[in-house]
């Protein structure tokens, strides 16, 4: 079997279809040999990896051009496998232009294998140019769809599709508790702690972590301010009248010699500029890697990019801000001439398609929106709307899963 995928969370995706996969063929007595394009991940879940791909993805116009030659060379290895060793199967996971430039050649040269497409590319949500639909459709035997308008779009439109909803469904059953998560990471119950989710792609660090971080400097300068009016008016016998208080904390929620903000690292290779960039922007920061569940399910909030961490923390009830921006100049591109328009972006508004989660894409992802978000969702009253709405769309995506 011959599985193609890239980036970080294509990376996620094929490990955990792969172990999937090896727990069903010892079952049945099948051995299987599993060759791929990935990442750690699925090469720590038994795959050959033929090239890794999670740290040349991008989204965008111009932030692809740094990766073509890279990705040229790494599909020119594949090809090459696969005209000599043609499998009985090939899987391709999202990663639209790399599996497109596979799918058409096996379909070319190799029209005796069956390409299965798990996880398709978006184009259901912002489909730009009908061509990508129709040469995802021309060259699939078959389709694996996450989420139901998935599943619908692409029947519509010919394909040969079965649902068979998010994989992260099972994988965060075995995510750890509030409790737990706090426990092995040493964060006290009472401990207002953050997620920051700023970067799984190179152009991220660029476009969206000075956005994050400058947000968490201001939302921490607010959180401290905000204690320390607290702890006066408690000295004097006197509580923030209600029409003073923008926002309605726990108290002690917040120590000025513990981090505010945990940072799961998505890429080893990402460190140094994260972590120049706590210091930089002087935030009580901690860089973690190894333990994103952890991180995630400890948290009161989530600062999140937009991608497949939104579900993960959806089915967490963990309340999120989610952005996202891309190079001005491509976006601009998008919008002028491909007449580029999305309903929603983050998967928890995907699932029920109405708005649950804020989203701020570009011109709308500044660090005062961000922060303004943050501090609603830190109130009582937002919070347990929107952990409300998470839960119901837990709710419904394990009833249709199951």
């Amino acid at each position: 079997m011959f599985i193609s995928t890239g980036e970080v969370s294509g990376d996620l995706q094929g490990a955990l279809l792969i172990e999937a996969l090896k727990r069903q063929g010892t079952a049945a007595g099948l051995e299987l040999e599993i060759v791929a394009l990935g990442g750690n991940q699925m090469a720590q879940a038994g795959a050959k990896l033929l090239g890794n791909t999670t740290s040349i993805g991008s989204v965008g116009i111009l932030e692809s051009l740094p990766f073509v030659l890279p990705t040229l060379k790494v599909q020119g290895r594949a090809k090459q496998y696969l005209r000599q060793q043609p499998p009985d199967l090939v899987v391709l996971i999202d990663y639209m232009g790399p599996n497109l430039s596979i799918g058409s050649f096996l379909k070319r040269e190799l029209p005796q294998v069956p390409v299965v497409y798990y996880i398709a590319p978006q184009e259901w949500v912002w489909s730009i140019s009908k061509r990508n639909t129709r040469m995802i459709v021309e060259m699939t035997d078959r389709m694996l769809a996450i989420f139901p308008e998935e599943a619908r779009y692409f029947v519509e439109k010919g394909a040969s599709v079965s649902w068979v909803g998010h994989p992260l469904v099972d994988r965060m059953e075995s995510s750890p508790s509030r409790e737990e998560a706090r426990a092995t990471l040493g964060i006290a119950p009472e401990q207002t702690a953050i997620a920051l989710l700023p970067a799984s792609r190179q152009q991220e660090i660029k476009y969206l972590m000075p956005v994050v971080f400058e947000a968490a400097k201001q939302l921490q300068s607010q959180l401290l301010d905000t204690k320390q009016r607290s702890q006066v008016s408690q000295s004097k016998g006197e509580g923030l009248r209600e029409s003073q208080a923008t926002f309605t904390l726990p108290p002690s929620n917040l120590q000025a010699d513990s981090p505010l903000f945990w940072i799961p690292l998505s890429l080893e290779a990402y460190r140094h500029p994260i972590e120049e960039a706590v210091q930089r922007y002087g935030l009580q920061a901690k860089v973690v890697a190894g333990q994103t569940k952890e991180i995630l399910a400890a948290a009161d909030l989530a600062i999140t990019k937009s991608g497949t961490v939104n579900l993960e923390l959806a089915l967490l009830d963990v309340p999120q801000v989610v952005f996202y921006r891309v190079n001005p100049f491509t976006y601009w591109l998008a919008r002028t001439f491909l007449k580029f328009s999305i309903p929603f972006m983050s998967p928890p508004n995907l699932v029920v398609m109405r708005s649950i989660v804020p989203e701020l894409l570009q011109e709308q992802a500044t660090p005062e929106n961000i922060v303004r978000e943050s501090l609603e969702l830190l109130s009582e009253n937002r919070r347990l709307k929107q952990k409300i709405c998470l839960f119901y769309i837990t709710k419904r995506y394990i009833s249709q899963h199951s």
